[in-house]
């Protein structure tokens, strides 16, 4: 049974699968008349090629923002323990309420910025992925397209 907690889709092993198993065999002993199982499966093999290859501009655009993620984390809270270190509660005068508060202020500043760069980030590997395979499709509709154009002159 599927359990998406569990499920993790390995692109190298489904490519690997493909490459294994040749089913170009099974669709030639099929033998419909003017349809060429090779190349339907060479359509294919670019579709599951165009996958693997959106998956790992996806997991690289991905893994760049972890790593932004806990840079971003582990200053943000190198900051945190110099600035409660500093803070002394017994002088809590006006100047020195004023200038918490702006410390305070530029902490959520940066926050929105970083926020803001890992939302880009996300935002330019889902756009990576998306072009790859937005041009896959548009190559497998040419595909199609020249195939049912053959199919129409052959039958003709």
């Amino acid at each position: 049974m599927f359990d998406p907690k569990t499920f993790s889709f390995d692109p190298e092993k489904l490519t690997e699968f493909f490459k294994q198993n040749d089913f170009t065999k099974h669709l030639s002993n099929m033998k419909l008349p003017g349809v060429d199982a090779e190349a339907i499966m060479a359509a294919q093999q670019k579709n599951m090629d165009a996958l693997v290859e959106a998956n790992k501009a996806a997991a690289a655009g991905y893994q760049d923002l972890f790593k932004k993620q806990m840079a971003i984390f582990e200053e943000t809270m190198s900051e945190a323990q110099k600035y409660m270190a500093s803070l002394d509660a017994t002088k809590l005068d006006p100047e020195t309420a004023k200038a918490q508060g702006e410390l305070a202020k530029a902490a959520f500043e940066k926050a929105i910025a970083n926020m803001q760069a890992l939302a880009e980030g996300a935002q330019k590997a889902n756009s990576e992925a998306y072009e790859i395979v937005s041009a896959r499709i548009q190559e497998s509709l040419n595909e199609l397209r020249d195939f049912a154009s053959k199919l129409s002159t052959s039958a003709s």
